[in-house]
């Protein structure tokens, strides 16, 4: 597959590595010389100086050629007239665009982006994309990562290993017969910063980062195996009256109503805005590191705290702050990837990066064929795919013990008819089955190799 990718920042370098990796024809455009010239140095990809809304730039780059553009540049305006100019020029047949203004996303606009006006097939909002993965992450306290698979049937969880965790040096092998009702499967552990793609054999270990699929009606049993039972959050402080701070307050109030939130904004203006905007939450206008605002929004009361200011070093310091004041769990968001090591000797529980949730939303829209989600778990792990299973695919009609998958390879879940099936050696893929698999990075491109034609997962 031929790709155009306008923008060489944080965002595009990631899917242009994805991408590459994946022996994909990548072409990356950007009117920075740096960020080109540091492109082409470290990744199999073509690079071209140039604004990518300009047609001589996507002519040099073989737009005619191109089977999808992505637009990812820190302009709205220019990802928007990419888009339009490899649909109108180059009849390019997909386009993706970051849209980060909010008035372009209003739904009573929802026309702008059709293909009678200015065709582009996939929007990605990076705001409201983090906002829901923070809500996300609200719903089950102690868990780091929480994604809804297969219609809710199915949650991808991920928790740490406490000293007091209960599975601890326990073979995974024996989780079926400590909990035989439970339908929970290991799919990948970091230990280290390394990453596992985990055996019968292997054995979770204190300050492990599990990862596991389990029912969705099972969570709670779930969370109390790995050592934690504490309740959804009914006290919520935000850092930061942004948009991320102001969806999350949107959707905490539509959804979720008996939390009390409090968001703490800097600027006075930005402040009053989202008061006006919010009917149950309290704004407090002030700065997030000082005491005294702290105080004022009883942050030593509070369950959690969201710090999702604009600027990193904020975000952990505030975070820092208020767990040393009382509060339970800080959800931290980090742009910096260098900073992501760092965050969990310092004691904030959760992490959220917007660059990894911008890629997984953006490689959703590549993957090829009968694929429902693709979720990127951390950089250089790998991604969960949720896939339907096809008559032709050969992973249906004979038992999972017979087929040959590559190692790194793990298959978390079957749901069939609205149940989950904890796969086992006999159990057999029957057409139309919900598969829910995990590969490594390493593995990706093999899997795709060897199942698009069969499965068309990708």
């Amino acid at each position: 597959m031929k790709v155009i990718v306008c923008g060489a920042g944080q965002v595009g370098f990631h899917i242009a590595r994805q991408l590459s990796l994946e022996n994909n024809d990548v072409t990356v455009v950007d009117r920075s010389p740096d960020l080109i010239r540091q492109i082409s140095d470290n990744l199999d990809v073509n690079g071209i100086v140039g604004l990518a809304s300009h047609p001589d730039i996507l002519d040099k780059a073989a737009a005619e050629d191109a089977d999808m553009l992505i637009a990812v540049t820190y302009a709205d305006e220019v990802n928007m007239v990419a888009c339009q100019v490899a649909h109108s020029i180059f009849e390019v047949p997909t386009k993706i665009a970051r849209i980060r203004q909010q008035t372009y996303l209003n739904p009573l606009w929802a026309k702008l982006f059709s293909r009678d006006h200015m065709p582009i097939d996939h929007v990605i909002s990076p705001e409201f994309e983090v906002a829901r993965a923070v809500t996300r992450r609200l719903q089950v306290p102690g868990a780091f990562e929480m994604i809804p698979l297969a219609d809710d049937k199915v949650k991808l969880l991920g928790v740490r290993c406490e000293e007091h965790c209960p599975l601890v040096n326990t073979p995974l092998r024996q989780l079926t017969q400590l909990f035989p009702d439970l339908n929970i499967v290991i799919i990948g552990l970091m230990r280290k910063d390394m990453a596992i793609v985990p055996t019968s054999e292997d054995q979770m270990l204190p300050g492990d980062e599990v990862y596991f699929v389990v029912d969705g009606e099972q969570v709670g049993r779930a969370m109390a195996a790995f050592g934690y039972e504490e309740k959804e959050a009914r006290r919520l402080v935000i850092f930061g009256g942004g948009n991320i701070g102001q969806f999350l307050a949107q959707e905490i109030e539509r959804d979720y109503d008996w939390v009390r939130t409090k968001i703490i904004e800097s600027d006075s203006d930005r402040a009053r805005s989202i008061a006006e905007k919010l009917e149950k939450t309290m704004v407090l206008q002030g700065d997030v590191l000082d005491p005294e605002i702290l105080d004022e929004a009883n942050v030593a009361e509070t369950e959690t705290v969201v710090a999702v200011t604009n600027d990193d070093e904020t975000n952990i310091l505030a975070s820092l702050l208020a767990k040393r004041y009382g509060s339970k769990r800080a959800i931290t968001l980090v742009n910096k990837g260098t900073y992501e090591t760092l965050i969990n000797p310092l004691g904030i529980d959760v992490t959220v990066s917007p660059r990894n949730i911008t890629v997984s939303t953006i490689l959703q829209h590549i993957r090829r064929g009968r694929i429902h989600s693709v979720h990127t778990l951390r950089e250089d792990f790998g991604e969960l795919i949720e896939a339907e299973a096809l008559e032709t695919s050969e992973l249906v009609g004979k038992p999972l013990k017979e087929i040959n998958l590559p190692g790194g390879v793990m298959l978390g879940a079957i749901v069939r008819g609205g149940e989950m099936i904890c796969p086992g050696g006999s159990t057999v893929v029957e057409p139309k089955d919900r598969v829910i698999l995990f590969a490594a990075a390493k593995v990706i491109r093999k899997v795709e190799k060897m199942f698009s034609v069969q499965l068309e997962y990708f």
